[in-house]
């Protein structure tokens, strides 16, 4: 019975392996265009931060509802509100966006670990998976712990961490299509 489970399942993971694949291309254009424009201004880092958070949650959500996967949908859900958060609210301070953007990288590191934990039964590289949870994680809380390195330079770690994790996910992604 199990392994029927495990075998459906790895079935519908590859079947959906675009999404890994749409997530880290959105993620490496966030990291390319952070390191290419660096005079990037606060609004437009606002915006550019809400615009990947929302796309991210879309495929997150997408992903996750045709897969039966709270993890994905949930993920989704809170991207999406993180992004509807930066187009609300455009006059945020420098500050608060900092934070805005740890807890998203955090929160969403800790659903990537329980997804890599729960999928370690059906696909090969779920480490993957749970390496980009702990990139997310460690961002998140470089963040906190440092909110007085300003917006602008945040804009290089952004980049660095978008780039890493948009990088893993297109990986995994392909090993993942490799399943079908």
């Amino acid at each position: 019975m199990e392994s029927r489970l495990i075998g459906g399942l790895r079935h519908v993971v590859a079947r959906h392996w675009w999404v890994l694949l749409l997530r880290g291309i959105v993620a490496i254009v966030l990291g390319l265009m952070a390191f290419l424009v660096p005079g990037i201004t606060l609004a437009s880092l606002i915006l550019l931060i809400g615009v990947c958070c929302f796309a991210d949650g879309i495929a997150a959500i997408a992903g996750g509802l045709r897969g039966h996967f709270w993890q994905s949908t949930f993920m989704g859900v809170v991207s999406i509100l993180a992004g509807l958060a930066t187009f609300f609210y455009p006059g945020l301070t420098a500050m608060v966006l900092l934070y805005v953007i740890a807890f998203w990288a955090i929160a969403r590191g800790i659903l990537d670990i329980i997804a890599a934990i729960e999928f370690r039964k059906v696909i090969e590289g779920e480490l993957l998976l749970g390496l980009a949870g702990l990139l997310s994680i460690a961002f998140g809380v470089f963040v906190v712990l440092n909110p007085g390195a300003g917006a602008l330079s945040i804009v290089w770690l952004l980049g660095a961490y978008a780039l890493v994790f948009g990088i893993t996910l297109v990986i995994l992604g392909f090993r993942v299509k490799s399943l079908a």
